[in-house]
Parts: C-alpha cells; structure tokens; sequence
C-alpha cells in the first residue's frame, strides 16, 4: 500500500519514485507551479492559503489519477471537466504528452490562463474547450475527470453521453466520495468504487465504468 502523501518533499519524491516522472516532466510541472503562483495574484484560481502545499494539494492530487487507474495505457483522449485552474487535466498533459487532454470551463478567465498556461508548457496535445457541459457537442472519450465539479448523480447526467462502457471515469470528491457513491440512483448501472486518496486521508477517488444510462437500461 502506497503511503500518505503529506508534505511537499514527499509529493515531489512520489511523483518521481512511485510514479516514475522524469526529470522534462517534473521541470514541466515545477513552471506550471511557478505561474500558478503569479495568476493567482491576479485572479483566484486557487485557495491563497493552498500555495504553500502545492505539490501535495495540487499537482499529485491530480497525478493520483494516472495511479489509481492501474496502469491505463496512455492512449484514447481524455476529457476534463470543470477544469478551473487546470487540475487533474492539465497535470495528466504534461505528465502524459502523447494523451490527447480535452479541458473544458465555462469561465472565460479560467480558459485564457489555460490556453496560456498551455502554451507556455509546450503541450499540443491539449484542447481548452469555453463552454457548458450541456452546450458541449456529442463526442465520447476513453477517460472522464472532473475534481469538485459537481454532485456525482448531476455529473453523470449531465456527462454520460460523452462515456461508452470502456470509459473510465476518474472523479477525486474529496470527503464525500463514499456518501455520494451510495446515493447514486440505483437506475445507475456502473461498476464504480472508491480508492483512497493518496493526499488526504479523509477523501476518496470514485473509479469504475458507467455501463448504462438510464436512457440505455433494459434497451
């Protein structure tokens, strides 16, 4: 069992020890960490008080999703829902350049950081989508995310189109994983569980397949 990730060093050593960065990734992150800190100053991306434990609450909270999903092969796009400040989607790009990433916001503010954010990485593999979820056009994806985007049951209904029953969903929800999970209406078929979260001990990461819609059950 992999052990708690709680300070800066000790996110940064995971990163390369557990989950096997190289040095071009991690200078990678390090710049994106670099210029999350300036926008901040302009606009708030971030809780101020989360700056001082970057890489822990940040950058491997989100690079815990290329771990928990148990080694899936780093092909098929990906798409990042609620993007904000650029976590998990934009770490998952730049640990994984050959991955097609779709981050997807309805604030133009966030969307302008990302594409310069993006730019300034060097990542063309990364697709900065303004938009609502619901105004997205049909297109399916072979990973979904989204970190603190909304309820799970919402999430779904609004995001299953984009799912086939090969796709794997990555949801970090923080202390309410475990509750949502039990809620979720039984008309639901999915093979979703939760993993602990590597970067606090309290929350967990909902991972499994949606394998029917409601639309889609006893068709």
């Amino acid at each position: 069992m992999t052990s708690l990730i709680d300070s800066e060093d000790g996110a940064r050593a995971w990163m390369v020890e557990v989950l096997g960065v190289d040095r071009v990734a991690m200078a990678r992150l390090s710049e994106l960490v670099a210029m999350l800190g300036d926008e901040n100053a302009r606009q708030n991306l971030v809780a101020k008080s989360s700056l001082a434990h970057v890489w822990q609450r940040h950058i491997a909270d989100s690079a815990q999703l290329l771990h928990v999903s148990r080694g899936t092969p780093d092909q098929g796009a990906w798409l990042d829902l609620g993007t904000g400040a650029g976590f998990p989607g934009l770490v998952i790009a730049a640990l994984v350049p050959s991955r097609r990433v779709t981050l997807v916001d309805s604030r133009r503010l966030r969307t302008e950081w990302l594409t310069r954010a993006t730019r300034a990485l060097g990542l063309e593999n990364v697709q900065v989508v303004l938009s609502r979820v619901e105004d997205m056009p049909n297109q399916q994806y072979s990973v979904i995310s989204a970190r603190a985007f909304a309820p799970l049951e919402k999430l779904l209904s609004l995001s299953a189109r984009f799912s086939t029953p090969q796709t794997l969903w990555l949801l970090p929800k923080g202390l309410k994983a475990r509750h949502e999970l039990q809620e979720l209406d039984e008309k639901w078929r999915h093979t979703f569980h939760v993993e602990h979260s590597l970067t606090d001990p309290a929350a967990g990461v909902l991972v499994g397949h949606l394998l029917a819609s409601p639309q889609k059950k006893g068709a």
